[in-house]
């Protein structure tokens, strides 16, 4: 099993699901960019659309999309207790948070990772738009939960760690949203975080 992934992209809550089951498995970068993996091969190949995840289990088997990627991990390593049972409304509640992390949140960042430059207005723009975004994980960690579903982690909280996580480094910043600030720190301080930003690159 290989991972395809980019460092502090959104594989990285793959690669964190991963090393949360102790399943034994290989990682590749890609320069999406450029299109290529580390060693060469054209990641086009791979993964048509070209952005990471891509999770191998073999050369002519591949899943692709990040919520796709995490419930196959979480699926496939059940002992892990990485997702509800299938069929459970807390399942349902699992699939609304991947579904918005990666719908809603993820593509309201685009516009930091495109190269452009963006005018002030624009980034304005931008900020209100993953504000809001902002406001409603907030308003679900409000509560004092540990995690996003039920009481124990999940690849909900994997993903929300990533992707929420990147209002640090655009300069968005966190303090507005204290609740999701601390679910943020507490969630790094889990041994297989640590071990994925080691591994990326990122701690």
């Amino acid at each position: 099993m290989k991972l395809y992934m980019k460092p502090g992209a959104c594989s990285l809550a793959s690669h964190i699901a991963l090393y949360e089951t102790g399943a034994a498995f290989e990682i590749e970068k890609v320069d999406t960019d450029e299109g290529r993996t580390e060693t060469g091969a054209d990641y086009s190949a791979i993964s048509p659309n070209g952005y990471v995840p891509a999770l191998a289990l073999s050369d002519d088997d591949i899943i692709t999309e990040g919520p796709a990627v995490l419930q196959y991990i979480a699926d496939q390593h059940p002992q892990a207790e990485l997702a509800p049972a299938s069929g459970t409304r807390a399942r349902t509640q699992l699939h609304q948070y991947l579904n918005f992390l990666s719908s809603e949140l993820h593509k309201s960042f685009s516009p930091f990772f495109s190269g452009a430059t963006l005018a002030e207005d624009e980034r304005a723009a931008v900020v209100a738009k993953i504000s809001k975004r902002l406001d409603y994980l907030e308003s679900q960690l409000a509560d004092g939960r540990a995690y996003l579903v039920g009481d124990k982690f999940s690849v909900a909280d994997a993903h929300a760690f990533v992707v929420a996580g990147w209002a640090v480094p655009t300069g968005v910043g966190l303090d507005r949203w204290p609740s999701l600030k601390a679910f943020i720190a507490r969630i790094s301080e889990r041994p297989a975080v640590q071990k994925a930003l080691k591994a990326e690159g990122l701690a």
